[in-house]
């Protein structure tokens, strides 16, 4: 079985001098050239210590990189592999590529024959502070990617972050690497990668439940200039009081998610996503308290788990939990507007003025 690591990280010169370091006389490296990505061409190229093995130019109806490299990718680690002479392949994966959906697509599609062995992320640690907690999008970047990607870079840094089982920092620094290990607390943190290829780190079902839509992070504080606040509320949230304190949660934070009780919609478990100044509430589906026992597969494991230990005799799992990460974040302040915008004991959820429902509408739980 072949190992594969997948490597990301938006900075690409950061990307690229970690690709070198890992490259060995017994692995191979796929890069792409996305620089004709507007065009709708994408040349890979597949090189060992020698010299480049394969070069092809894909050619897109939609110029996409991920859908780029999703189809193509694996027909050509099976043909890696099938010649025997290589015991890894490292797959740099442009910036705007999703690395999740690549380690998913070799766990489904590459048979017997092949093995995500680790996931890594490469931060620039000159900028990767400023990208997380900004309001920038990839565009301002300039990142090749399609026209209508409309993600915060704040997104794509986070995402891959979140996913990853190993972050590589372009130069030693302590809050970056605070930063890194409070968003994503099971990676691994190095300034170097030597040592990474070959080691077996990644596992998809564990993978799979880190990034799951509506869970928290609880890291344990370090007592330096990163914090995160974990916060939970058995009472729904005033939908006026939540809408026009938004932009003050989110105000100096890197990442926030968690799970939504909205008293306007009962029926709708929400899922909170914030990256730097940009923030979203999406529906996630419905409450395990509204679904028959049968049906509780359709839930993520995680919030099972934790419906499980904190089940409410009326409300059943119905609650708002969140984890919210920052450098200098005052957590007390946050604290106490997030406690501000939950419903009082005796406000009447029937006299509710609903600002997000334009943004939740045709939404149902089926």
């Amino acid at each position: 079985m072949l190992p594969v690591t997948l490597l990301t990280g938006v900075d690409e010169t950061s990307r690229n001098a970690v690709a070198t370091t890992l490259l060995t006389s017994s692995a191979v490296l796929v890069e792409y050239d996305v620089s004709g990505l507007a065009g709708g061409s994408v040349i890979r190229i597949a090189r060992s210590s020698a010299g480049v093995i394969d070069e092809e130019v894909i050619r897109m109806g939609h110029p996409c990189v991920s859908c780029a490299m999703r189809g193509s990718l694996v027909s050509l680690l099976l043909s890696i592999a099938a010649t025997g002479k290589y015991e890894a392949v490292i797959v740099s994966v442009p910036g705007a590529g999703d690395t999740q959906a690549l380690a998913e697509e070799i766990a489904r599609d590459g048979s017997d024959e092949l093995r995500v062995d680790a996931v890594l992320t490469v931060l620039d640690t000159e900028t990767v502070v400023t990208d997380l907690t900004g309001e920038d999008l990839i565009h301002d970047r300039g990142i090749p990617t399609a026209a209508e990607d409309g993600r915060a870079i704040a997104e794509v840094v986070a995402r891959q972050l979140e996913y990853a089982n190993a972050v590589i920092l372009s130069n030693p620094d302590e809050t970056v690497a605070a930063l890194a290990r409070a968003i994503n607390p099971q990676a691994l943190v190095r300034t170097d990668p030597a040592g990474l290829l070959g080691v077996r780190l990644h596992d998809p079902g564990t993978a799979e439940t880190w990034v799951e839509p509506g869970t928290i992070t609880a890291p344990l504080q370090d007592g330096g200039r990163v914090r995160t606040l974990v916060w939970q509320s058995t009472r729904p949230f005033h939908p006026e009081r939540l809408y026009d304190a938004l932009e003050d949660l989110v105000a100096g934070t890197a990442r926030g998610k968690g799970t939504v009780w909205l008293a306007s919609r009962p029926d709708l478990r929400l899922g909170w996503d914030s990256f730097g100044t940009n923030i979203s509430l999406g529906v996630l589906g419905r409450w395990l308290a509204d679904l028959p026992a049968d049906r509780w597969s359709e839930v993520g494991r995680t919030h099972q788990a934790r419906s499980a230990l904190e089940w409410h005799p009326e409300h059943g799992d119905r609650a708002s939990y969140l984890s919210i990460t920052g450098i200098d974040l005052d957590i007390w302040e946050l604290e106490r507007r997030l406690d501000g915008c939950v419903l009082r004991a005796d406000e009447s959820v029937s006299q509710l003025t609903d600002p997000f429902a334009p943004y939740l509408e045709g939404s149902a739980a089926a």
